[in-house]
């Protein structure tokens, strides 16, 4: 009965040393609060910004790893309200410290692009199974 007690405490760290990943962790933030505005509908876009290809977001807003350097980080931390992103008027909640974190750890890492996660094959992390836990 310990054990499963003990087991959350053992899997933050596990956790926490996960690297980000696009499709699960960065393309959800991009998707929630950014691709109304900057997606692929032209219709709508904003600003001639892209954020769902590679080269559109590399072209303006993201330089690979530079998170600090990276409009996008800057826009999304911006303090005042006519910079911050999303605005006001998206009626989108701004991006949490963990939402930014992500971010700037993704983009240091060289925002490496993936392909939406129901595209890509499953991959099973035999290093973080439950069976490691029980005797």
């Amino acid at each position: 009965m310990l054990l499963w007690r003990l087991l959350p405490l053992v899997a933050l760290p596990l956790a926490a040393q996960d690297p980000v990943r696009f499709s699960r962790d960065v393309m959800p933030i991009l998707s929630d609060k950014c691709l109304s505005c900057h997606g692929g509908d032209p219709a709508g876009r904003m600003a001639n910004l892209r954020l769902d290809t590679r080269e559109g977001a590399t072209a303006k807003v993201i330089i690979p790893g530079k998170p600090e350097d990276s409009l996008l980080i800057k826009r999304v931390t911006a303090t005042n309200q006519f910079q911050l992103m999303p605005p006001a008027r998206s009626h989108k909640a701004r991006l949490t410290e963990a939402e930014v974190a992500t971010l700037k750890s993704w983009i240091a890492a060289g925002a490496p692009w993936g392909r939406h996660w129901s595209f890509e094959k499953p991959v099973r992390d035999k290093s973080k199974t439950i069976d490691q836990f029980i005797d």
